[in-house]
């Protein structure tokens, strides 16, 4: 599927925004986002998909995509535009089965040999780190550093490269001059819930060259 990706890639957490997935959608969307990734560690899978199917009927009423993180059963029935799946998730292969050729698939890697295989498999973006340290998961893999980025674009082509893990307003010029056509972002543009919008619109207008 060929879409434009956008710069910034906003992925939802209730723990660090204190809002509910909905309303850090409302306020993604407000602020200018097109691609959200909703994700949620902790809840029941009942509370998930509640909250998904919310997300995905506010983001429809302006055209902005919602991918679910993980979750590729919640995804179906909710009809979001795609999934985003780990190294330890469905393949991307089964999950293109059951979402069909339009939907979204991302694929998360964190080192060169597992990019090398993404790329074989039908996903539609490449994503690669952690980048830098990063709390906002309980065992985030080894940091992988800006050095490598250039050269996982290289092995992704045309596919876009999202860095992702640790990235904030500091470092993103460096994330994006290293090749990267995106930075997935949590805590710095959700962790002051009433700069949410503010957040992503100011991140939103960096590019590589700024």
């Amino acid at each position: 599927m060929k879409f434009s990706f956008p710069t910034i890639y906003p992925i939802t957490d209730t723990a660090i925004s204190g809002l509910s997935i909905p309303e850090q959608v409302r306020r993604l969307i407000k602020g200018g986002a097109s691609l959200i990734q909703i994700r949620e560690k902790r809840a029941s899978s009942r509370e998930f998909y509640e909250a998904a199917a919310a997300s995905v009927e506010i983001a429809r009423e302006d055209g902005i995509r919602i991918i679910v993180n993980d979750r590729v059963d919640i995804a179906m029935l909710v009809e979001a535009d795609g999934v985003h799946l780990g190294q330890n998730d469905l393949s991307p292969i089964h999950a293109r089965e059951l979402l069909g050729k339009d939907a979204i698939i991302g694929y998360s890697t964190h080192t060169l040999e597992q990019a090398e295989a993404a790329i074989k498999m039908p996903i539609d973006y490449l994503a690669f780190g952690p980048v830098f340290a990063t709390s906002t998961k309980d065992d985030p893999d080894p940091v992988v550093g800006l050095e490598i980025l250039a050269q996982i674009k290289e092995v992704a082509g045309n596919l876009p490269l999202v860095a992702i893990g640790g990235i904030t307003p500091d470092n993103i010029h460096e994330v994006l001059k290293s090749r990267a056509d995106s930075a997935a972002m949590i805590k710095a543009l959700i962790a002051e819930p009433e700069k949410i919008s503010a957040n992503i619109a100011d991140l939103l207008s960096i590019r590589a060259y700024d």
